[in-house]
């Protein structure tokens, strides 16, 4: 066997994540539940020592268990509902960070029915944890998924390169594109080397835009070398810039490296092709990719909403 490592989630980025957890307490008498809703349980408050305890788990959830990461809490909220002898626990848990909060949520919900087991049990034998289940999570990839689902996604990958078109060089991010665009699901359709020549990138771009492939992109020849001509080339082709794209792209990567700024990626919508120039080095590749995937892809949610016949 290999050695326990913490999966790596440097490359994803921040976003806000939601989890809803809940457990169940079943107690075997009512005079439990009116000992509980009365405050007269000799160890105390019961609901507001578990919700005590529930906040105290779900900032500590990393502590326990081995491979979650140390997350911010930004809100949590415990609520209480009783139905005959059962008690029932939801746990709400809110963070802003590069992963999700049900673990903290689950781990939450069931110290707090834990701390209600040992608040009960001295007045009440057959008290029971019934289950503990997520019931609710939002943010992340997950969410993107329905978009490759109800829209026909299709790409071309285009290496602007003049040494790996003359076969000086082998390409490698312009392969890395592909496999992040197929850890999508978006169909890869074209994949074509062509040396740094603007009118031979303005030409092939025109091509595909009026093949209507939903999204085109471009690595290499966003630096600052004099044959980095992509973007002179695309820059005038865009009929709708998205600015937005190119800030999230070079604020990733400025936290990885002081370089990024140097970088000049642009992107924008040709009809309804969204155009992306991304860096030519294979790690500026990936960590492009990394910066706006799945959540570009909401941009063909919205342009199908008022696509009209």
């Amino acid at each position: 066997m290999g050695k326990k490592k913490m999966v790596n989630i440097t490359h994803k980025s921040n976003t806000l994540r939601k989890a809803i957890a809940q457990a169940v307490v079943k107690v075997s008498s009512a005079d439990t539940i009116k000992a509980v809703e009365e405050k007269t349980v000799p160890k105390g408050d019961v609901f507001e020592m578990a919700k005590t305890a529930g906040l105290f788990a779900a900032k500590r959830t990393s502590d326990m268990i081995p491979d979650c990461h140390p997350l911010p809490v930004e809100y949590t909220n415990i609520t209480y509902n009783i139905e005959n002898l059962e008690i029932y626990i939801n746990v709400e848990v809110h963070t802003i960070y590069k992963t999700g909060v049900e673990v903290e949520a689950m781990h939450a919900a069931s110290v707090v029915a834990l701390t209600m087991y040992d608040m009960l049990k001295p007045i009440d034998k057959g008290i029971s944890i019934e289950k503990i289940k997520l019931l609710e999570k939002k943010g992340g990839k997950t969410d993107y998924r329905k978009v490759v689902e109800e829209n026909q996604i299709s790409a071309t990958v285009i290496v602007c390169s003049d040494s790996i078109s003359a076969g000086e060089k082998q390409d490698k991010a312009g392969k890395v594109i592909m496999e992040k665009l197929e850890a999508y699901q978006v169909a890869v359709e074209d994949y074509q080397i062509i040396p740094d020549e603007k009118e031979t990138i303005q030409n092939l771009v025109r091509e595909k835009c009026a093949k209507k492939v939903s999204l085109v992109i471009l690595s290499g020849g966003t630096g600052l070398s004099p044959r980095d001509v992509t973007p002179e080339a695309i820059q005038p082709m865009l009929e709708r810039p998205i600015p937005g794209i190119e800030e999230a792209i070079r604020a990733y990567g400025q936290d990885r490296t002081p370089y990024s700024m140097l970088s000049r990626s642009v992107s924008g919508l040709i009809g309804n092709t969204l155009v992306l120039a991304l860096p030519g080095s294979t790690k500026g590749a990936e960590e492009s990719m990394d910066a706006v995937f799945p959540a570009i892809m909401h941009i063909f949610r919205v342009m199908a909403a008022f696509k009209h016949d």
